[in-house]
């Protein structure tokens, strides 16, 4: 890991911008001089596939669609597209700015843009730790499916399995099958009571014990991680060229296999079917934006712990814009491969379409998040883990893993559900509102635009400017009110969460954000001075 060596001015609370606007040498505060020990990308592809399989995931393949058709069809493309222009991708393109110039990870970060929001940088960790510990088992889920089939029959394709009920309809190879209220498919009881088993837990006060199977899957995972991160961005970089691309191989091959089944066609009709009045209501402009901001996925550390391994003369404008429209156009294609299949489902069952999608897929990410806590907390503390990388990484798994194992019980769906929800939902939306903040006001949009000039070797239009100072705040700022003022309950299959797992839920969120203000609090006490006289 790199030797920082840096010239700040004792006493600020923030680093000082320059007087005027006469150019980047200008800045007194901070000067950084990075030597060349830090890791780089070996190519500039895996900089690329890294952030585009942080980027594109479930929310992607499974979510948008689902909000897409529940907010208006293809009229919810208006909203999704204006909140992406101004809103999603000027974050993205900030993020990815910092982390290249700043070169560092997203604790450290705040010594050079505004050292009394470094509690930004921990509550950060913290979130992606929350997230380790629930996006893993999602992919467990998945090991379990593809290891369950190598049979010669597929266990979700029949109602003769030792989990499956009386509801268990099943509907393949079969002509006018009754479809009622309480039918279940055969892969809809595989998952919930055999990948899941919730019909064995009563709720989150009785969430049963842990499914081996499931932790042997995720052992394997992890295993997997920590064989990809231990020796940083050198085997990570690697890695990433199967799990970045693999995806859109096995969305090509769904969305051929999907056009051929009988009823598609009425599952990419009902996908696209633009209902224009839906566009006056609010929900679905925070639909929008709260997707296009999980999707892209700013403020979650990855974007500056990624970037920051890249040559200081790259172009992370058109990085961002590049990734950003392969993100965009992942989620808007995988639309047509789930909803050829949902066609095909409601086909058989001799229901409406809408019928069929009325389940809410997982908001979730790539396990890129692990490599914003390695490189922010590596970079914070160099001289004690610079050395010691391997050990700091088999620590964190570990942590993960243990961290994982409540998601591994009968009721595991519901703790998955819980920290999704409150773990990493309303926190990172407010981090990141405090995050463009700091950076646009505190540090200053004129120095910001210098640093990426000092990059690019030309400033950011007015069009950025405008966005990173007033509209993308606003943007974030809309999600964080509506929220608050139009509260959901919260539910997953049947079962409605108490009030008690709410006020839990609270607790979760509050272990994150509450670094910011103590932080804060620490900062002006410690910090010699007055506030006046801190702040010249």
């Amino acid at each position: 890991m790199p030797h920082q060596e840096q010239v700040m001015v004792h006493g600020n609370l923030c680093a000082p911008g320059p007087p005027n606007n006469a150019g980047y040498n200008s800045n007194p505060v901070p000067v950084i001089i990075q030597t060349e020990s830090r890791d780089k990308w070996s190519k500039k592809m895996d900089f690329l596939l890294s952030v585009i399989g942080f980027a594109v995931d479930l929310g992607n393949v499974w979510r948008f669609p689902y909000i897409c058709y529940q907010n208006g069809g293809g009229a919810f493309l208006i909203p999704y597209v204006l909140m992406a222009v101004f809103g999603g991708v000027p974050l993205f393109y900030m993020e990815l700015a910092l982390g290249q110039f700043h070169r560092t990870g997203a604790i450290s970060i705040w010594k050079h843009i505004c050292p009394i929001f470094k509690g930004i940088g921990f509550a950060i960790c913290i979130i992606a730790l929350y997230v380790s510990f629930y996006y893993n088992t999602i992919i467990a889920w998945a090991l379990f499916y593809f290891y369950s089939s190598f049979s010669s029959t597929l266990p979700w394709t029949s109602c003769d399995n030792a989990w499956n009920t009386e509801n268990c309809t099943n509907y393949f190879g079969k002509d006018n099958v009754t479809w009622t209220n309480y039918s279940r498919s055969p892969a809809e009881e595989f998952y919930t009571r055999n990948v899941l088993a919730v019909h064995e837990s009563s709720g989150l006060g009785d969430v049963g014990y842990i499914r081996w199977q499931l932790m042997l899957c995720l052992f394997l995972i992890f295993t997997i991680v920590y064989f990809s991160l231990w020796k940083g961005v050198k085997t990570s970089g690697k890695v990433v060229w199967v799990t970045a691309t693999l995806p859109y191989v096995v969305l090509l091959i769904l969305m051929i296999r999907g056009a051929t089944l009988p009823g598609a066609w009425k599952g990419v009709v009902f996908y696209l079917n633009p209902k224009w009045e839906k566009l006056k209501e609010t929900s679905v402009w925070v639909d929008a934006a709260a997707q296009i901001f999980f999707s892209l996925g700013p403020g979650f550390g990855v974007l500056l712990a990624l970037s920051s391994y890249n040559p200081f003369n790259n172009n992370c404008y058109r990085d961002a814009i590049v990734t950003s429209l392969v993100n965009c156009l992942t989620s808007f294609v995988s639309g047509f491969v789930i909803f050829t299949v949902l066609g095909y489902m409601a086909e058989q069952r001799n229901v409406n379409v809408e019928d069929v999608a009325r389940d809410k897929g997982e908001l979730s990410f790539f396990f890129g998040g692990l490599e914003a806590i390695i490189t922010a907390v590596m970079d914070e503390y160099p001289d004690t883990l610079s050395h010691r990388r391997e050990l700091f990484v088999l620590g964190l798994v570990v942590v993960c893993f243990l961290g994982s194992l409540s998601t591994l019980t009968n009721g595991g769906a519901y703790v998955v559900k819980l920290l999704e929800e409150f773990g990493v939902g309303s926190p990172i939306i407010a981090i990141v509102f405090l995050e463009a903040t700091a950076v646009s006001w505190f540090y200053g949009i004129n120095r910001f635009s210098n640093d990426i000039k000092s990059m690019l070797g030309y400033t950011p239009g007015l069009f950025w400017k405008v966005c990173w100072v007033a509209i993308s705040p606003a943007f974030l700022a809309y999600i964080i009110i509506s929220s608050l003022l139009n509260p959901q309950p919260l539910t997953l299959f049947d079962y409605e969460f108490p009030d008690w797992s709410i006020t839990v839920g609270y607790i979760i969120g509050a272990s994150s954000f509450m670094w910011i203000p103590i932080y804060m609090v620490y900062k002006l006490v410690w910090t010699p001075g007055s506030l006046k006289q801190v702040r010249q």
